[in-house]
């Protein structure tokens, strides 16, 4: 894929869906054009039980689309990998995912003192730390509750502009 990802990486109530919805405000600001993938281990609903798209998806259809003037889904009714998953995205400057921890890409690790959980990896697999805290370690890191420092990073080290 040509459009630079980076996942972000944590464990639960680190903080991860809350800073980047900070971080996609800042880059939109900018003007840069940002995609976001989800993954959720735990499964999900898109559809409301009862509604024409759910009617369709129990009748056995593959794959049922919705579209209208502002926006368009597509649920498809089968697992597939994150580098199938990114071909969903176009026309975008930057594609950022979340829960990924262990996907083949540059990772950020996301670390909230007080969620008790350790950090995802070890600090060298990951391009950045976003944090609470200070790690002792070569890692660059920024603060969690400023998105500011790590989207001049990331413009930088991923050329967006």
């Amino acid at each position: 894929m040509s459009v630079p990802m980076i996942a972000f990486a944590g464990f639960s109530n680190t903080g991860k869906t809350t800073y980047i919805e900070k971080l996609v405000a800042n880059l939109k600001s900018r003007g840069l054009r940002v995609g976001v993938l989800k993954h959720d281990s735990h499964g999900f609903q898109m559809d409301r039980e009862g509604k024409d798209t759910w009617r369709f998806t129990q009748a056995g259809a593959d794959m049922v689309a919705i579209v209208s003037d502002v926006q368009t889904a597509v649920l498809e009714n089968r697992k597939i990998e994150l580098t199938e998953a990114v071909t969903f995205f176009h026309d975008v400057d930057i594609l950022i995912t979340e829960g990924y921890k262990f996907a083949d890409c540059p990772k950020i690790a996301v670390y909230r003192e007080a969620s008790g959980n350790p950090l995802a990896g070890k600090p060298e697999d990951f391009e950045a730390i976003v944090t609470d805290t200070h790690f002792d370690c070569e890692t660059p890191q920024f603060p969690l509750d400023d998105v500011e420092p790590l989207a001049e990073f990331l413009i930088a080290k991923l050329q967006l502009k």
